[in-house]
């Protein structure tokens, strides 16, 4: 592993300068522009503290991150239904619950909603594939339509329910998880 590469691609996503990361380790800018041409290794309770500073841990930093799936068939894909509401729901990324955001295809039938759900942190955001929807937000209904989107933050209860009579498809992303 290039522990000094590693190190400085963390920095720049963090947008801090090597004399920033000094300052907030204590250490040299010079040491870190060494560390960062592995020109020389800190020690474990540097690297902690420099870690530490750009939001990660030992454990994270060595993890092989080139093992991690980024891209996702229909086979890694999981289904569920609710015959009663009317709806079918597609994760899109498996186990998404553990990330920021979690984005499903909601498949709405004729008269099908999908759940309501209570105030929440975060946001929401759609796209709608086909048919149309109302958005039910608080008091508030609103209409969207194929080719359409919606975006709120969830501080009043909310769900989506089929406007049409045909199938509507929805592409819905919330973060944090909570389909």
């Amino acid at each position: 592993m290039d522990i000094g590469s590693k190190i400085k691609r963390m920095r720049i996503e963090k947008q801090l300068t090597q004399e920033e990361l000094a300052n907030r380790c204590e250490l040299s800018k010079g040491f870190i522009s060494q560390l960062e041409n592995n020109l020389t290794s800190p020690s474990i309770a540097t690297l902690i503290d420099i870690l530490e500073i750009l939001g990660t841990n030992l454990k994270e930093f060595f993890n092989d991150m080139d093992n991690e799936k980024i891209t996702f068939k229909k086979d890694d894909m999981f289904e569920t239904e609710d015959c009663d509401l009317g709806y079918e729901l597609m994760w899109l990324v498996p186990n998404s619950q553990k990330n920021d955001m979690e984005p499903i295809i909601l498949t709405l039938k004729e008269g099908g909603r999908y759940k309501e759900e209570k105030p929440h942190e975060g946001e929401e955001f759609g796209y709608v594939l086909s048919g149309s929807i109302y958005l039910h937000l608080g008091n508030k209904k609103s209409k969207v339509k194929k080719g359409e989107s919606f975006y709120f933050k969830p501080r009043a209860n909310h769900y989506i329910s089929n406007a049409g009579k045909t199938n509507v498809k929805i592409i819905w992303v919330s973060t944090p998880p909570s389909f």
